[in-house]
């Protein structure tokens, strides 16, 4: 089961009251790593869409918000549920206990998931027929939610991919990182350093959140999972018989949060003229055209004219949505961006 941005299993002791849950170390754990963007994916739709705040930048948000469809919105809901908690393991059919999990895998598996099975996921998460209130409209029509949960997730990608191969430097670092601790011992001071929601004390690690209880890591592998999310954002798995996992923002994701570092303003100024090579920084992510004319601070006459230039050029694409006409870079920008970097 799960209670928003942390899953929590099946099964586990029962909880006493709201507060701080422990994961008890009762040796020097074994750790891995792995890579799951669809951890990522999950952390930015829980605050992005569910509105349970964990750091992500406001622009971010919006720009999440903004592409997720109306089915996904509805799917989204029970996360959002004031005062509510749990949730089935269906939100995470595949851990990262196996390996890195993509994106496409996840929402694949979703797809694949039967109504049946997911009713049984709700009924094995609230060891009840009737699932809490925030859940009925859910298991009432369990392949519509399945459908909008699945796209979701899908548009979340489509909004973040680029910020995720942008983040490639800061996961090969942690992974380095994590590598190390595991030679040398001692992952004391890595374990203290996951995430501010996160404390390493003497019994285990100690995390924030209802309800709360005490869990056994035993002889399991503890698996880490760097996510790119706000800096509060969480999710853990313990109910595995062989891992426990834990989602975690990487260390220094705060600076992919800001606009990319400036192009050498003369040499690409005076390859496409000083506005596009402002408005190509500007794109970070998917805009729309409000969106990007804000940003810009430019006349939505003007930014039509220019980026007309720019799609000419293969340097950005448009598409409609709704009443919304998106922007974004080209692979053929990106490249060109990376060429002209101080």
């Amino acid at each position: 089961m799960s209670y928003l941005s942390t899953v929590l299993p099946v099964g586990a002791q029962v909880p006493r009251t709201s507060g701080w849950s422990e994961l008890r170390l009762s040796s020097t754990p074994k750790l891995n790593i792995s890579i799951s963007p669809s951890l990522t994916a999950l952390a930015m739709l829980i605050d992005a869409v569910a509105g349970r705040r964990r750091g992500l930048p406001e622009l971010w948000r919006r720009a999440i918000g903004s592409r997720v469809g109306p089915l996904g919105h509805e799917a989204v809901r029970p996360l959002a549920a004031p005062g509510c908690s749990l949730g089935p393991d269906s939100l995470v059919p595949h851990s990262p206990i196996g390996g890195d999990v993509s994106v496409p895998a996840q929402v694949a598996a979703l797809r694949d998931l039967s109504p049946d099975a997911f009713l049984a996921d709700l009924e094995r998460t609230y060891r009840t027929d009737a699932p809490p209130v925030q859940w009925r409209a859910a298991a009432e029509r369990p392949a519509r939610w399945l459908h909008g949960y699945a796209g979701a997730l899908a548009d979340v990608w489509n909004t973040v991919e680029p910020l995720w191969k942008r983040a490639r430097p800061l996961l090969d670092r942690e992974v380095e990182r994590v590598g190390v601790t595991t030679v040398r011992g001692g992952p004391e001071l890595l374990l203290g350093a996951l995430g501010e929601r996160i404390v390493h004390g003497e019994g285990g690690l100690r995390f924030p959140g209802s309800p709360a209880g005490t869990y056994e890591l035993g002889e399991r592998t503890l698996v880490l999972t760097p996510m790119l999310a706000g800096r509060d954002a969480l999710v853990l798995g313990l109910d595995d018989p062989g891992a426990v996992w834990i989602a975690y923002p990487v260390p220094g994701a705060d600076s992919l949060w800001r606009k990319p570092v400036a192009p050498a303003v003369d040499e690409l100024s005076a390859l496409v003229g000083p506005v596009r090579a402002d408005l190509l920084c500007a794109l970070d992510q998917p805009m729309t055209m409000s969106m990007l004319a804000t940003d810009m601070k430019i006349a939505p006459s003007g930014l039509t004219y220019h980026c007309d230039r720019l799609r000419a050029g293969r340097l950005i694409t448009r598409e409609r949505r709704g009443r919304e006409v998106w922007i974004a870079r080209t692979n053929r920008a990106d490249e060109l961006l990376e060429l002209f970097r101080c």
